[in-house]
């Protein structure tokens, strides 16, 4: 029991960083907001979460390679004072140059979390339940995600001041530093030479290392271009409007939200190579039968289906890659956290699709992105 306790009072504050993590996705209400404000154009608009986003694909390898130097939870640390800095810049002055920079304190700083928190996490838990606390992590960022829009309007709605919803991250982000800063966290060992970017990169020489870095960029590619096309496929092939068509965006979510929670029981017994299998299966089915669906309650229940394997493609690859070479843990996390950027690929691939063949073409684009997924799959069990 004593042991127990230990372990969670080292898990707890690691388990926290995640809900900071999750902070991110406040740029999507967050820019409707701004814009009304300031009168803003919708190109002058969609700057503000490029200033959050672009740092992912910047900063991922060369946050990985300070961490492997200065330390996890330092730089975990680092990243979520950065965050709260970031909170904290519109209440000094409100303007829309403030608010980039806002935005670009929280993209810096949310990605040294990504490198971190996972890399962390693996020293705190069991080793073998990494994928199942990656699962539970996962569901965690996403409880955060799904609350910060209703926060933002309770702000408006009830206090009169949308971005009240600041300071309740700026809050949250110092509590989180504290609880961390306080915890001794024994910080599993690296490899004996210093990471640079050579060492890094030459990873990708690894084959195995190399399929589930493009594992991750499709698997967040495949997760962005589902939500951006979810509602115009619904809206296309069953003449929805567009709010209706809208719903099943929360369908989707609601997957995703009990996909990972299960998960993260189901984990502590399944193989993380077979679930990552199954649940890659899982996915490619839905998406085949939103292709084929003959009916609403079909395609609702196909988007369903994709939303339950999608789940934890995420955590389920990156807890392989560590557990394969845990020593390169840190500079392994900075190319998994730089792959986030193919969420910024699929989706345009999905739109050209959509303009010249038709909007359920587009997700044939997801077929191929969810076969390649569950050829990385297989390819972790054989190896």
């Amino acid at each position: 029991m004593r042991e127990k306790n230990y372990r969670l009072a080292k898990i707890m504050p690691v388990m926290m960083a995640y809900i900071v993590m999750g902070f991110v996705d406040i740029v999507g209400v967050a820019t409707g907001y701004i814009k009304n404000d300031f009168g803003l154009s919708d190109s002058m608009a969609q700057i503000i979460p490029s200033m959050a986003l672009f740092w992912f694909f910047v900063l991922s390898v060369p946050a990985g390679i300070m961490q492997d130097r200065f330390g996890k939870k330092r730089m975990l640390n680092i990243g979520i004072g950065l965050t709260g800095i970031g909170m904290v810049t519109p209440f000094l002055y409100y303007s829309y140059s403030v608010m980039l920079l806002s935005f670009i304190f929280l993209g810096i700083g949310n990605t040294i979390i990504q490198v971190s928190a996972n890399p962390l996490l693996h020293d705190v838990v069991p080793r073998a339940r990494f994928s199942s606390y990656m699962s539970l992590s996962q569901f965690i960022k996403a409880i955060c995600s799904l609350l910060g829009p209703v926060i933002t309007a309770a702000m408006a709605s009830f206090m009169g001041d949308w971005k009240l919803v600041f300071a309740v991250y700026a809050i949250t982000s110092l509590i989180s530093l504290a609880w961390l800063f306080t915890i001794k966290i024994e910080e599993a060992e690296i490899s004996d030479k210093p990471a640079t970017f050579a060492s890094c990169f030459s990873l990708l020489k690894n084959k195995f290392i190399l399929i589930m870095v493009f594992g991750i960029f499709f698997v967040v590619g495949s997760d962005v271009g589902m939500n951006a096309n979810i509602a115009n496929y619904l809206k296309s092939l069953f003449n929805l409007s567009l709010e209706n068509a809208s719903l099943g965006i929360s369908i989707y979510f609601a997957a995703l939200m009990i996909g990972r929670l299960a998960g993260a029981v189901v984990l502590n017994w399944v193989s993380s190579r077979k679930f990552l299998v199954a649940t890659a299966i899982l996915a490619l089915g839905g998406i085949v039968l939103m292709l084929a669906a003959p009916s609403l309650f079909i395609a609702r229940a196909a988007i369903s289906l994709v939303g339950l394997g999608s789940a934890n493609l995420f955590p389920l690859i990156f807890a392989i890659s560590v557990e394969k070479m845990p020593v390169r843990a840190n500079e392994i996390s900075g190319l998994m956290v730089m792959a986030i950027s193919g969420g910024a690929a699929i989706p345009p691939v999905m739109g050209l699709t959509s303009t010249y063949i038709g909007v359920a073409a587009s997700f044939s684009v997801l077929v191929v992105v969810m076969l390649y997924i569950l050829f990385a799959g297989v390819y972790s069990l054989k190896n």
